[in-house]
């Protein structure tokens, strides 16, 4: 491991405001950052647990509203599909999973800032099918919340219900994959150490970004967001090929 620790943690810091607060969930940036520290296996392991406690946070600072038939339908599949991606995660090789990381967030960033007006219609089928791409991608690579994010917007929540309601979802997600990474070996002594620092970041960086969300607009905070996600995206995929 690099001996950089102590600026990884202020990077832990700084993705969980601003996941927060461009609605996106943190793994979308804590997990690319997390790769230039640890190899990607053991990345998976460490945002599955980070994020447990992150979403608790969110869950106890934006609880007014939650929708339980969102849940429903895009809980019960984000889980199925999240137990299976993990799986697969162990027989795929770290340098791919880095490979389709970087890709994966270079397009999706591209799609939601040239597709500025896309819609998914509010219908429990493409629930469903929002509810299983996120959990797979959540297995897989990380990082899934983006999708699940787009499809949860359809259904025009107000912005506490929506984190909230975002936020039970992935908590059961993280608590599913955090069990099949366990088995995975992805979960390492090397990483425990780190985990009472992220549990207290994750309070501190939901508070934060709960507190900006008042003065910051969500729509141009997620162009700023997405903006960052694609240079995120082009660094991991340049690492990985080299």
């Amino acid at each position: 491991m690099k001996n950089l620790e102590y600026i990884f943690l202020i990077l832990a810091l700084i993705a969980e405001v601003v996941g927060t607060v461009g609605g996106f969930g943190s793994s979308v940036f804590f997990v690319p950052v997390a790769n230039f520290y640890f190899d990607f296996q053991t990345v998976l392991g460490i945002t599955a647990l980070f994020h447990v406690a992150s979403n608790l946070s969110k869950i106890a600072m934006f609880k007014k509203g939650i929708d339980r038939k969102l849940i429903l339908s895009i809980g019960v599949p984000a889980v199925i599909f999240v137990i299976i991606g993990g799986f697969v995660s162990k027989y795929l090789k770290s340098y791919l999973l880095e490979i389709f990381l970087g890709i994966f967030l270079i397009g999706l960033s591209l799609l939601f800032l040239v597709k500025t007006n896309l819609i998914i219609k509010p219908e429990r089928r493409e629930a469903i099918l929002g509810g299983t791409l996120s959990g797979f991608f959540a297995g897989i690579l990380g990082t899934g919340g983006a999708i699940r994010g787009l499809t949860m917007a359809a259904f025009n929540l107000e912005k506490s219900a929506f984190i909230a309601t975002s936020a039970v979802i992935d908590f059961c997600v993280d608590l599913s994959r955090s069990v099949v990474y366990f088995f995975n070996g992805f979960i390492t002594s090397e990483i425990l150490i780190y985990i009472p620092f992220l549990v207290i970041i994750s309070i501190i960086g939901t508070f934060i970004g709960k507190r900006l969300l008042l003065f910051i607009s969500q729509e141009n905070f997620k162009k700023f967001s997405l903006i960052l996600i694609l240079l995120i995206g082009v660094v991991t995929l340049v690492s990985a090929l080299q």
